[in-house]
């Protein structure tokens, strides 16, 4: 069995389509059936469900396909480990960031990138389901997210801080004097929040719901880029992490006030694929997390 051919075979099931597949490898049609077809005599079971097009893959397939993913993830950790041991470590770091984990990010990539100056980082905003997604199917090399709300199964966890809540506001609203603000009254602003499919707002639901409240939106985003434009448009508040005010500075028109009765916290950490070697990109990533020591607008881990 060659890692070329199992290298197609796992491209053919994440493109599900032959003549796709085929293109993503630089190779033609005919070769990448040819090499699975290979994969299927040296493996002696059918992998792929054929017809007049692909159909999916064979309770067989499916089983390869998750040994395939991790074969070709410790095949390439280990090249990059011996380039790693005559050249420094290359390559990207593949980082998914739940949105509400952004502010602490860049200060995790600079460890990462002033300890390895030869590699680049790709970060992608996702939802913490997603970033187990991807962990579990060697696409991500680390994840910044919720360790005690929902947590992420065979993972290893770095806590980083804990995340508390401000009520968001315009300077023109009528709460815009206030140091601090109750649950029971911000609930009852025309808010922009989160939707529900990102775990922040599952958090601020739950908060909520242990105060007797229920927590309701005007406008959902899937960013809080969408949150922030509403905020500075007026008419329009928010429930968001202390450390927004570090993603988008304290602009003069807006306003963070300190969400009272109850105060509530959640611990946000780095999560790493439990897996023994780690790869070099997530030892890397590990040691710059272990590391960090975050400063202005964020709370200790253990506080």
């Amino acid at each position: 069995m060659l890692v070329r051919h199992l290298s197609y075979f796992v491209t053919l099931a994440r493109e599900k389509h032959f003549a796709r597949a085929a293109d993503a490898c630089n190779v033609a049609q005919p070769t990448l059936s040819a090499a699975i077809r290979k994969l299927e005599e040296d493996l002696q079971v059918p992998l792929v469900l054929r017809g007049q097009r692909y159909l999916g893959l064979t309770p067989e397939g499916e089983a390869v396909l998750a040994w395939g993913r991790q074969i070709l993830s410790d095949y390439e950790s280990l090249r990059a480990d011996l380039a790693g041991l005559r050249q420094g470590l290359t390559g990207t770091l593949r980082l998914g960031v739940v949105p509400a984990g952004m502010p602490a990010v860049s200060a995790l990539t600079a460890r990462f990138t002033a300890a390895h100056p030869a590699t680049t980082v790709e970060v992608r905003s996702m939802t913490s389901r997603a970033i187990q997604q991807g962990l579990d199917a060697f696409e991500l090399d680390g994840g910044i997210t919720y360790l005690d709300n929902e947590p992420l199964d065979r993972v290893r966890r770095i806590p980083l801080y804990r995340e508390r809540y401000a009520f968001a506001t315009h300077r023109d609203s009528p709460q815009a004097g206030r140091r601090s603000i109750g649950w029971a009254e911000a609930v009852t602003a025309r808010l922009c929040l989160l939707h529900g499919d990102m775990q922040n707002r599952r958090i601020l639901n739950r908060v909520a719901a242990s105060a007797g409240l229920t927590l309701e939106a005007g406008v959902v985003s899937d960013s809080f880029l969408g949150v922030f434009s509403h905020l500075m448009q007026g008419g329009w508040s928010s429930i968001v992490p202390q450390g927004f005010a570090r993603l988008f500075g304290r602009p003069a028109d807006l306003v963070l006030i300190d969400l009272v009765d109850p105060v509530a916290s959640q611990l946000v950490g780095l999560v790493l694929a439990d897996r023994d070697p780690l790869s070099p990109m997530a030892q890397g990533l590990m040691r710059a997390g272990t590391s960090l020591h975050l400063g202005d607008g964020f709370v200790k881990a253990d506080a």
